[in-house]
């Protein structure tokens, strides 16, 4: 229970980059090379996982 916060940080955070990703896609008219609605969920999840590196990083300094 201690990291759901977390976890639906990630989640959300990934479905609103494929929306994004998805939406600027169609609306430069490449919606059947959807390159947007990978390269965007990609970098937030790299975004995401550094995040949560240094966040438990930080909390488990600080129990020491």
């Amino acid at each position: 229970m201690q990291y759901a916060g977390m976890v639906m940080q990630f989640f959300v955070s990934i479905g609103i980059a494929v929306w994004l990703g998805r939406m600027a896609d169609v609306g430069m008219g490449s919606a059947d090379m959807p390159l947007l609605t990978w390269i965007l969920p990609l970098l937030v999840i790299v975004g995401l996982i550094t995040k949560i590196f240094i966040d438990t990083g930080k909390r488990n300094n600080k129990k020491r």
